[in-house]
Parts: structure tokens; sequence; C-alpha cells
């Protein structure tokens, strides 16, 4: 209804997009069988990530991901956490993909991104979940942990195009992503939003097991930011188009977020909207002792302070970052009043 439609007036003008349809609308059916075709090579010999495992996936060789040739869907639902711009008021269609490429010792998903549970989907099927949740009114679709399975969305949304597909693709991810796969997604994708987790390789690999975190982050939104630029809004205030950057506030990690967003907006762009997020809890591993009889992970044992997310976004404020995910920015003021 029109009185639950967010405010875009604050908007600024330059942020509007009054006359959009998704990116992949305009794209041809040679150039999407060229994307689904490249796809597959990658899986081939995958080098869908990161990790570069090399295995044959479409004959079901596993490695660190632990999938083969079909992704793995947790679940499918209107999603009513997600950003205010995202989740409207009908929520945004979330799409959860098991197992992931990165082992985070605090993971919060740990029952889905550690194991494999849901079931095997084709690409077939993957489009009639988005359908679904498009005839659901969902106000796009929302890809979660997708990093490891880029090629089989790719077929996906191929698939779900012809059958009348027509919202926003988001690919919602931990920022630990093949260049290769974000190549194939360009033109693919509407919005990108990825985490950027840590900075340095010892804390990336200490507590996700993936030193080269950082600068595989730094390149892929990089990479998004060619694609489709800083975050912009249609008339009604929901996301349409651009890059939606989430950090995760830690115990302890003040000096990491601050070189991340030093880097946001250096690098990418002043303009970038982030979301200081202060929802961290102890999860999966962190409580597990050690040889010594102490908490394993003792430095994040606890949650984030309310002086370390003030910290965190005077950070943010001084690199000359501005564009806030709002309830956040005033649920820290107003613990820091």
């Amino acid at each position: 209804m029109a009185s639950m439609r967010l405010d875009a007036v604050a908007v600024e003008e330059r942020f509007r997009i009054l006359d959009f349809e998704p990116a992949y609308l305009s794209l041809s059916r040679a150039a999407l069988e060229r994307k689904v075709e490249a796809g597959l090579h990658e899986l081939e010999d995958c080098r869908a990530c990161p990790r570069n495992c090399g295995c044959n996936r479409l004959v079901n060789e596993r490695r660190v991901c632990h999938t083969g040739r079909h992704a793995v869907v947790a679940s499918a639902f209107p999603h009513f956490g997600e950003e205010g711009c995202l989740r409207g008021w009908r929520g945004s269609g979330t799409i959860f993909f098991s197992l992931c490429n990165l082992r985070c010792v605090f993971c919060q998903n740990w029952d889905i991104s550690q194991r494999a549970s849901g079931q095997e989907m084709d690409a077939h099927s993957i489009a009639e979940l988005m359908l679904g949740l498009q005839a659901q009114g969902c106000h796009n679709i929302n890809f979660v942990t997708p990093e490891h399975v880029a090629p089989q969305l790719v077929e996906a949304i191929a698939s779900a195009i012809p059958l009348g597909l027509r919202l926003p693709i988001v690919y919602n991810t931990s920022a630990y992503d093949g260049l290769e796969s974000l190549r194939l997604m360009d033109g693919l994708v509407d919005i990108y939003m990825p985490d950027f987790k840590f900075w340095s390789a010892e804390t990336s690999l200490r507590l996700a097991l993936a030193r080269d975190y950082s600068e595989r982050a730094r390149e892929a939104i990089s990479e998004m930011q060619r694609q489709v630029g800083p975050l912009r809004f249609g008339p009604d205030g929901l996301a349409k188009r651009g890059v939606l950057v989430r950090h995760l506030v830690m115990p302890g990690q003040e000096a990491e977020a601050a070189a991340i967003f030093e880097w946001l907006s250096r690098e990418i762009s002043r303009d970038t909207y982030v979301n200081v997020m202060g929802q961290y809890r102890p999860e999966y591993k962190v409580g597990e002792i050690a040889r010594d009889g102490q908490p394993a992970f003792v430095e994040i044992g606890r949650r984030p302070r309310s002086v370390e997310m003030d910290a965190a976004l005077a950070a943010a404020r001084r690199a000359g970052l501005w564009r806030f995910d709002e309830r956040h920015v005033r649920g820290a003021d107003a613990a820091s009043g």
C-alpha cells in the first residue's frame, strides 16, 4: 500500500532511477547462452571462487565448498530482516544456498554454511523458486551465499527470464568471490551486497581460514562497483541498482573497520552505501575450548559494546562515507546518547 512505501524524499536526485528494468532484460538470448557456456566451463576445472580447487564439478567432484554439479538450496522465502531498501513492505525474495567457501568460526548460519542442509536443485528448479517468490510479491530475488555456485545461478537466471522473471537480482555475498564468476554476473545482477569482514591477513586466516580474504574482497568490490556503481533507488524508495556494503562490527577490531572504511571511501566511492552492523554474537566455534583450557577464540567471545559501534561509525564518517543504513545508525546514536 502507498502508506507503507519507503520515504524516498531524502534520496538525492543523482541516486534515483525513474524508469527501471532489470539489467538482464537487455541481454540477447545468444549473450545468455554464452554466459551459461562459460559458467559450465568454469565448473569443469573449478575456478568459481578464490579457492581455485581445479576439480571437475560437472561430474560431482567436490573439494572446499563440498558442492558438485548442482547448488544445494537450504530455503527460499520472503525475508523481512534485510535492509529496509530491500525488504520494503512485501519482503526480499531470499534463496539461501547451503555450504560456503569460507570457514568463519563465528558464522551465525553455520548449520547451513558448513552442512549440506536442504536439497540439490538444477537450474530449472531454482528458476521456479525465483518465479514463486515473484508471484508472492517480493521486491527482488536475493541470492544468499552465492560465491561457490555462481555458474549455477547464471543457468538459473537464464532459465527464469523466458518464463517471465522481472525482478532485480541481489547478489548477497561474503566478497570472497572469483573475478571470472563476477564477470559472468555482469549484466545479470542489479544489486551487489558484499560483506567486507576483515582487513588483515592474520585475522582473515584465524577467523575464516582465508589469508587472502581482504585482497580478494577488494578485487571483488572494485569489480562490483565497475559493473553497477553506487546504490540507487526507485521512486518507491527501494534499491534498484548498485553496491551496498555490509560490515559486521566485531569485538576489538576497530582498527580493521577503520581500514576498510578508508579503503571504501578512497578506492570505491565516498558515495558507497554502507550498513554498519551491530548484531554480532558468539556462535559456532567461538565457545570451543583450546588445549590450554581457555576459549579458543576468546577475543571475539562477546557481543560488541556500544562504544565499539560508535567507534566504527565515527571511523566511517571520518573516512568521508555518509550513506548509511538508517536503522543501525539511529540505533547506535540512541545507544550512545
